[in-house]
């Protein structure tokens, strides 16, 4: 495959690369492997491809390439993405084909679109010891944050995280608020949903978090008794503001929910291209880490995904240079 001249490895720019990751402590193994993400400016752009499990092949519409791996792998190296995020049999089938020019983050969990969500539980697709037998830069997890089966998901990322600081092998949790309980309190796309699914991630000892930038809650959420009075209080704030101050401001909350660990923005399910760029400045203006961007990515037209690639890339790179 050719090599990927979007990637920006030798652009200088006026940033500690590895500034995320100097407040808090992180193990010597960690480190090395969280350095080969990272790119010059600091930031990252990681590829994920973990949704054919959850949401089956009705990601073939509308780039019915997108059901390729092989495609996925090259989309990735020619992107000059940082590191895809697979399952294990995609890693060990199409992604050992790139022999190392991208990084793996291997994904251990996944939930089929079968089961209800109302007791949303990710299982195990594959374990710690693979990512290490197979060069992993890090795993990645689906933490169910108020899911009412969470006594054995928490249980379930204690032993994963348990395994990674045996090896040194970062720990990606994707922090995801699912569960009736979490749609009677106001729905996943809340800002108290998602900060308090960041907290979790951040409780439970992930290395870096991906979260989803939340959206304006309905306003049945401002009288709803069972969410905490502190974030209707929040909620009605914000809802004073335009659309594009709410993004700014809710990704904000979000970057400050994590305390100082990096977190990595979602771009969740398909969005038109402005409405795509606004939420992306919004989330570096709060000071993320980078983006996982999917969907919004690989069912773009080829062309398309590589100038958008591009772009991200260097929106990343030009807010380092200013920090």
């Amino acid at each position: 495959m050719k090599k990927s001249t979007l990637a920006g490895h030798d652009r200088p720019v006026n940033a500690d690369p590895m500034r995320f990751f100097r407040k808090h402590y992180y193990a010597p193994g960690e480190t090395a492997r969280l350095r080969q993400i990272v790119r010059p400016s600091g930031t990252t752009l990681i590829l994920p491809y973990d949704q054919f499990i959850e949401h089956d092949n009705r990601h073939m519409d509308p780039n019915p390439d997108a059901a390729n791996p092989d495609y996925i792998c090259k989309l990735a190296e020619e992107g000059g993405y940082n590191a895809v995020a697979i399952h294990y049999g995609l890693a060990k089938r199409y992604w050992t084909k790139l022999a190392g020019a991208v990084p793996l983050i291997l994904k251990l969990n996944g939930k089929t679109g079968i089961p209800s969500q109302a007791r949303a539980l990710s299982v195990h697709t594959s374990f710690v010891e693979d990512a290490v037998r197979m060069g992993a830069v890090a795993v990645g997890y689906t933490m169910y944050y108020g899911s009412p089966r969470e006594d054995e998901d928490l249980p379930q990322l204690a032993r994963v995280r348990q395994e990674c600081d045996r090896y040194g092998m970062p720990l990606v949790v994707w922090a995801y608020p699912r569960g009736e309980a979490i749609d009677a309190k106001g729905g996943k796309e809340s800002s108290y949903a998602v900060e308090s699914a960041v907290r979790m991630a951040v409780e439970m000892g992930a290395s870096v978090i991906k979260a989803n930038l939340p959206k304006t809650a309905d306003k049945d959420f401002l009288t709803n008794k069972g969410v905490p009075d502190y974030y209707r209080k929040v909620e009605g704030e914000l809802q004073y503001l335009s659309e594009e101050k709410q993004k700014w401001e809710r990704a904000k909350r979000v970057v400050a929910a994590a305390q100082g660990m990096p977190v990595l923005f979602s771009g969740g399910s398909e969005t038109e291209d402005d409405n795509f760029m606004e939420n992306a400045r919004a989330c570096i203006d709060a000071g993320c880490f980078g983006f996982i961007f999917g969907r919004n990515m690989w069912k773009r037209e080829h062309d398309v995904s590589l100038q958008m690639t591009r772009s991200f890339q260097e929106m990343l790179d030009a807010t380092a240079k200013n920090s």
